[in-house]
């Protein structure tokens, strides 16, 4: 797993606001388990999580603390199905595998709302979601992305039209929105600190500041770190975009991307609620999505754009104050609390990578943006698979991932063309 020089949380509302939890030890020495799982984000805590429920012997290896990463930074939005939905899935990989993917399409949400109310986790949950259309092109697809999602069994959706969707959000930015009820927002890393909690209360062991620096294969397999070692039967990567250098396998078909999201101060009750008089969470319908939600602090929590390979900007307020100005222009006097950059994992087709390496090596990544439900699913179904049910979790490994065109050096220049062609799109309504 990389290094990083930073070891602690970076410097979010998140951070500042999270719940109390301990600092786990560094691992010192050797100790084996039935399965070492390593990441402790949403997709590794979500598997430990599982498998511990299931009785199995669980230890955690994670370089910084819990949540460090994507989750426990990301905009802390509910959205269900996946980066790519299922019309594109149904037209490059057929009926069945549409089918099987879209019987799972909003499961991760409802795992999240199940943990929740089973450890009692305290993490601001709130409900509804709403895609916000610029144009009347967007508006055009969110008629078609719920017809598509009621064709799967989604019919928690409402759309809004003209003037209606004011009643959403009070900004004169939008054409339109769909709603999803079910959808809602949280604090991601109260989220993923209360699982870990939970895997710890049914004797899981999580080590914090625990790089792996080597993994030996085999059966059993060894995994190094710095002060020590852990001999396991089986093996969960789960560390993401933070995998470079330790499973060169995992690296070639994705590539590391950054976002980046500002806090507002508290703004007062009056204010915080005609932005978003019913407290939904927003993403419009542009290729380089902006989101946005108040926090239970009445706060605004604003995000958007990718910087392609990872790297932060060297002020992002100055990178998302303008977004957010552009959609609440009388927020002009409102300073900024806080600022910091995420990074997650993207793939060509935007769709995770799910797969197993010598039979005892499991791995799920690549999510493309969308990993709040996406992690939470992928979590029960690498449980599933080490337990004996393994066609949910073959139905995703089963997807074709093929590297970014022009190799390490020119995938993000590439990457970042298209994006500018699409964003051209989106600013003409074409």
């Amino acid at each position: 797993m990389r290094v990083s020089n930073e070891t602690e949380h970076v410097g979010s509302w998140y951070a500042a606001t999270a719940n109390s939890a301990p600092e786990r030890p560094a691992l010192e020495g050797e100790t084996s388990c039935d399965v070492c799982v390593v990441g402790a984000g949403f997709s590794g805590i979500s598997a430990a999580l599982h498998l511990a429920e299931k009785g199995l012997k669980v230890v955690v290896l994670e370089a910084a603390r819990v949540g460090f990463g994507a989750s426990g930074r990301n905009g802390g939005q509910i959205v269900n199905s996946y980066s790519r939905d299922m019309d594109v899935i149904e037209e490059k990989y057929g009926d069945g595998t549409a089918r099987a993917l879209g019987d799972m399409a909003f499961e991760g949400n409802r795992i999240i709302r199940e943990r929740i109310a089973r450890y009692g986790i305290d993490c601001d949950l709130r409900d509804g979601n709403l895609f916000a259309a610029c144009n009347a092109k967007q508006m055009k697809g969110l008629v078609e992305h719920k017809a598509l999602w009621e064709r799967y069994g989604h019919r928690e959706l409402e759309l809004l039209d003209g003037q209606d969707v004011k009643r959403e959000v009070g900004t004169e930015r939008y054409v339109g929105a769909l709603v999803d009820h079910s959808g809602g927002h949280l604090h991601p890393l109260n989220l993923v600190l209360g699982q870990a909690a939970a895997i710890e209360s049914l004797g899981g062991v999580i080590h914090e500041q625990t790089p792996v620096t080597a993994i030996e294969h085999g059966q059993p397999v060894r995994l190094a770190t710095p002060s020590g070692t852990v001999i396991a039967e089986r093996v969960v990567m789960a560390g993401n975009a933070y995998h470079q250098g330790i499973m060169p396998a995992l690296e070639g078909k994705s590539m590391p991307c950054g976002t980046q999201i500002i806090t507002t101060e508290p703004l007062d009750e009056a204010r915080a609620r005609a932005l978003l008089p019913n407290n939904l969470a927003v993403e419009d319908c542009n290729y380089l999505l902006d989101y946005f939600r108040l926090t239970a602090d009445n706060r605004l929590i604003y995000g958007g754009g990718v910087n392609y390979g990872g790297q932060d900007p060297a002020d992002i307020e100055a990178v998302i104050r303008p977004k957010m100005l552009k959609t609440f222009p009388g927020l002009a006097d409102v300073s900024v609390d806080y600022a910091w950059s995420g990074t997650f994992l993207m793939t060509l087709n935007r769709l995770p990578q799910f797969g197993v390496i010598n039979d005892n090596v499991y791995y799920a990544q690549g999510y493309s943006g969308h990993g709040v439900t996406c992690t939470h699913l992928a979590g029960r179904l690498i449980a599933e698979a080490m337990t004996g049910r393994e066609e949910r979790f073959d139905a995703f490994a089963g997807l074709p991932h093929l590297p970014f065109p022009g190799g390490r050096m020119l995938r993000v220049p590439l990457s970042a063309m298209g994006a500018w062609y699409y964003e051209t799109r989106d600013r003409l309504g074409i």
